[in-house]
């Protein structure tokens, strides 16, 4: 144990100065003077979930550019084509040990207290946490990395255990921690200041030790439906989890450049809508655009058979996205209330929310743009106010360097509120709707649960809606379908045609027109037969709730379930990442047209070699993007 107080106390010396705690009495005046009897659990603990909040550095790339993007909540290009970037993942792998170190040492020295007779009140209840918390990380690094040593930073060589282990550990850590929390003890004010979460409250804690276990028993539906229905079950029947908006896992974020900087607060990032959010929102909920815009943009909305301009020479069209290849130059008639809310409409400076980054160029307030032809000639000026418009990602091949309205161009998208970019929000771990819609995916499965799934169903979408500022209305009947041929009415399970007409304008000659738009066909859902079942509804709304503070869990709903529909990359020139993508299978879905996980960091084959293999040799295939994880579809 002193071996590991040794190698982690100038990590721990660093924290303190990361989290401004003012009042640590000896030990804050003279850290370098403190011994292994002097140091508290909790100082670890603190420094540990801090740190995970990420500091600006790890976030841009690993939450914004990795997760968002796997998750397609939001668009970009990199590791949605295949790519990755080493130096990206060296930098998460490294501070995501640092904050295992963290919650190991502080399980180590509350145990070494306890033996010592050092122990207060609370020092129990401060291992347990600290052990549910690491249970949270080491499956974070998992569902990223796959295979991850369980009992690294302990003082041995990290052995890397595969997933199926780090997951059966998590279950039976968070199982026994939370039954372990005595929640008659009462923290002190002082105590209170090194829990960002939930100033240790000790009830809380148990119940996100309860949410967590509904979390990663239903990661294992597909690969071991049987722990996972045990497991589930065992947890929903403590009654005692996250369902009130005061019981989140959400931790403050501040303005600045360190850890607690908002994760989504890049300026040079546009974050922009992406077509899978896009074609969700479309249709969805039977709510008219007009009642929720400004008094200056209801003359945009559009009917809502009108798919807008075909500009089949300046948007890419090989991908089986259903809107490729149009504009929609105004607003949709029908979209789900919080489309507007988490993206800002293009031209909409009064809008508080509007995102101004940069800051340093007036870019993102530059509307106009142009399509042009291979000689550089404007063949159509675009006025994109008033406008929605998703990105796409992929390659565009001759068409995208002639498209000087998609390039790139922040004024000319809808790109995610600046709520989210300012600094001043709370970031969300966990939240309430997603333990109702754990319970509705488990009750549509035929598992105990403790309401039934369309209760737990239409509760999870109010939850969101209520931290949206919106109500639902009429918007639970609703059997509208949108774009993917979904609607939101738990009871209104009938199947969308296959196509529905939609009118368009060539935006070259204004010649009028009508399209027979497909409603996609998702290959990794049922082979594409289903668009409208229970479970696609779940989890189009679990996907939409959990935009945009937990791509990750989205991300990794896809590669279990293939739920929502992912629109493949356009491959307008071949994607060297995603051979399997050609002009031959572009109109289908496939794990092979995804990314799957993150390579490991090279680092870690340089400095651990042997311990590199053992990883690979765990994981089941090769070290790369494409390389499913045990839980997720093959």
């Amino acid at each position: 144990m002193r071996k590991i107080f040794k190698t982690t106390f100038l990590l721990f010396a660093a924290s303190l100065v990361l989290v401004s705690c003012k009042k640590f009495e000896s030990i804050n005046e003279n850290p370098i003077a403190a011994n292994e009897d002097q140091v508290q659990a909790e100082y670890f603990l603190n420094g540990s979930i801090i740190g995970a909040q990420q500091n600006p550095d790890v976030a841009e790339r690993s939450f914004v550019l990795y997760w968002k993007t796997a998750a397609h909540q939001q668009e970009d290009n990199g590791l949605s084509s295949g790519e990755y970037n080493d130096g990206w993942t060296g930098a998460y792998y490294n501070q995501a040990s640092e904050w295992l170190n963290q919650a190991n040492t502080a399980i180590q020295i509350g145990e070494g207290h306890i033996e010592k007779g050092l122990a207060k009140p609370y020092t129990n209840n401060t291992i347990q946490i600290a052990r549910i918390w690491r249970a949270y990380l080491l499956t974070e690094m998992s569902d990223v990395f796959g295979p991850v040593p369980i009992e690294a930073f302990q003082g041995k060589s990290p052995e890397f255990n595969d997933v199926k282990t780090v997951y059966d550990y998590a279950l039976s850590e968070l199982t026994e921690a939370g039954s372990k929390i005595d929640v008659a003890v009462i923290p002190t004010d002082a105590i209170k200041k090194l829990d960002p979460a939930y100033a240790y409250d000790y009830k809380k804690w148990v119940k996100y030790a309860n949410s967590m276990r509904m979390r990663l028993a239903m990661r294992l539906s597909e690969v071991d439906p049987a722990k996972a229905k045990k497991e589930f079950e065992a947890a929903a029947a403590t009654n005692n989890f996250i369902i009130a908006a005061d019981e989140m896992f959400q931790v403050q974020e501040k303005p600045g450049w360190d850890q607690l900087t908002g994760v989504m607060s890049r300026e040079w990032n546009p974050q922009y809508l992406s077509a899978t959010l896009n074609n969700l929102f479309i249709g969805l909920g039977g709510v008219k655009s007009e009642t929720l815009v400004s008094e200056d943009f209801k003359s945009f909305v559009k009917p809502a058979d009108y798919i807008g301009l075909k500009f089949e020479n300046h948007f890419a069209t090989k991908t089986n996205d259903p809107s490729a290849g149009y504009w929609l130059d105004g607003l949709p008639e029908i979209i789900d209330p919080r489309a507007f809310k988490s993206f800002i409409i293009p031209g909409d400076f009064d809008n508080p929310n509007f995102s101004i980054f940069p800051s340093w160029n007036q870019t993102a307030k530059t509307t106009k743009r142009n399509l042009e032809d291979s000689k550089g000639a404007v063949v159509k000026e675009i006025e994109a106010k008033g406008t929605w418009n998703p990105g796409m990602n992929g390659d565009w091949g001759v068409k995208g360097s002639m498209n000087k309205v998609m390039a790139n161009h922040p004024g000319t998208l809808p790109r995610l509120s600046a709520e989210f970019r300012k600094s001043t929000n709370k970031r969300i771990f966990f939240a309430n709707w997603e333990t109702y819609f754990l319970m509705a995916e488990a009750a549509v499965r035929g598992w105990n649960t403790p309401v039934d799934g369309k209760t737990a169903y239409e509760t999870g979408i109010a939850k969101n809606f209520e931290y949206w500022g919106v109500t639902p209305g009429s918007y639970l009947s609703s059997q509208d379908y949108n774009r993917m041929g979904t609607s939101v009415s738990w009871d209104h399970i009938a199947e969308p045609p296959a196509t529905h007409a939609m009118k368009f304008v060539n935006g070259y000659t204004g010649a009028e027109g009508v399209a027979n738009i497909a409603y996609p066909k998702n290959s990794l859902y049922k082979n594409g037969a289903v668009k409208n079942d229970l479970l696609t509804k779940v989890i189009t709304q679990k996907f939409i709730a959990q935009n945009p503070w937990q791509p990750l869990e989205a991300w990794s709903d896809h590669r279990r379930l293939g739920l929502p529909f992912f629109e493949n990359p356009a491959i307008e020139n071949p994607l060297i990442d995603l051979p399997a993508l050609t002009n031959g299978t572009y109109m289908t879905n496939s794990v092979k047209f995804f990314p799957q996980r993150i390579k490991y960091p090279s680092s870690l084959q340089n400095t651990n070699a042997a311990g590199y293999q053992q990883a690979v040799a765990a994981l089941g295939g090769a070290d790369v993007v494409l390389t499913p994880l045990w839980w997720a579809q093959k």
